[in-house]
């Protein structure tokens, strides 16, 4: 008995093969793929680079130029950088801007570590509730409303004030946005409520991450509510952490809003920071160069110190 060799035609009366549709190739599906991706990219990043990139493209482009933003430009090179590393006032503003990162970030964020701690431990009961609600109140205020009201709370007669003379200490009352030696520190206080909810708020979720058996497991090995916190706690919020202090320390190097409805700047450069500096030189005094310089130094700034603080506070996570 001989078999049919392979290659031979089918015997009469034999069924055709049927053809197995083919299937795409492993690179035609991964090419698919990636431009479904790419397609789900481009209405975010068309956004991105039209009012984000190309803003700050052409900022770095004025910066190079003596411009008032409506004759001819002309090349100014460096010059505008210089003038904003050496004019006092220029220079003051940026400092301020430094000073408000106590107000802005470490006090907001130390404040609602502490809180979150309390309201964790009393998690369970309906004052808890309250407390989230009523301390996260000031992140959903409109800052512009913030700061008129605070300008109403600070002035000569404000509530403040007048609550210092009903408890005897009428010696120490001022005009706290319109004194030189308290405008700043008021306009932080400000900055440090508003802030103060968003902190809490992230910190009381990265807690609830928590495993509690780590927490019972420190109370059997006979460890109190500080030890607790500071073994369990603080490195179990480490992101957290990193999230509340950069995004705090960015509000207070570019803040603007709460300081115009309250100080504008004042009293003198008392409170000047950088983003109200550069309003009034593209505004007012009509000095594009200078303006856009000072921007692309504050852009600088905010990344000199924002990146090493993700490096510092995220670890080898980062």
């Amino acid at each position: 008995m001989t078999s049919r060799p392979t290659g031979a035609a089918p015997r009469a009366g034999a069924a055709p093969a049927t053809k197995l549709p083919r299937t795409p190739t492993q690179p035609a599906r991964r090419f698919r793929n990636a431009a479904g991706i790419y397609l789900l990219v481009v209405p975010a990043a068309f956004f991105y680079v039209t009012f984000v990139l190309l803003p700050i493209g052409r900022t770095a482009q004025y910066s190079l130029y003596h411009w008032d933003g409506i004759g001819p430009a002309t090349w100014a090179g460096f010059d505008n950088y210089v003038e904003v590393f050496t004019n006092p006032k220029l220079v003051g503003s940026i400092l301020n801007s430094f000073e408000l990162i106590l107000y802005f970030s470490i006090i907001p964020v130390v404040l609602a570590l502490f809180a979150a701690n309390i309201i964790r431990g009393i998690a369970a009961s309906r004052l808890a509730g309250v407390s989230r609600t009523v301390l996260f109140l000031p992140q959903v205020i409109p800052l512009v409303a913030a700061g008129i009201m605070w300008t109403w709370l600070l002035a000569t007669d404000g509530l403040v004030n007048q609550l210092l003379r009903a408890i005897g200490l009428g010696g120490i009352t001022r005009a706290w946005l319109g004194d030189f030696a308290t405008a700043l520190p008021a306009v932080g206080v400000i900055g440090a409520w508003v802030q103060f909810g968003f902190c809490l708020l992230l910190l009381l979720a990265g807690m609830t991450k928590i495993d509690p058996n780590l927490y019972e497991a420190a109370r059997i090995d006979g460890a109190g509510p500080v030890r607790e916190f500071v073994s369990i706690t603080l490195p179990s919020l480490r992101q957290e952490l990193a999230v509340a202090i950069t995004i705090t320390v960015i509000a207070a190097l570019a803040s603007f809003d709460i300081i115009y409805i309250s100080t504008q700047g004042g009293p003198g450069n008392a409170t000047l920071v950088p983003g109200l500096q550069i309003y009034y030189l593209a505004f007012f005094e009509r000095e594009i160069g200078t303006a856009s310089a000072l921007g692309i130094a504050l852009m600088a700034l905010v990344l000199l110190v924002v990146l090493p603080l993700q490096r510092l506070l995220r670890g080898r996570d980062g």
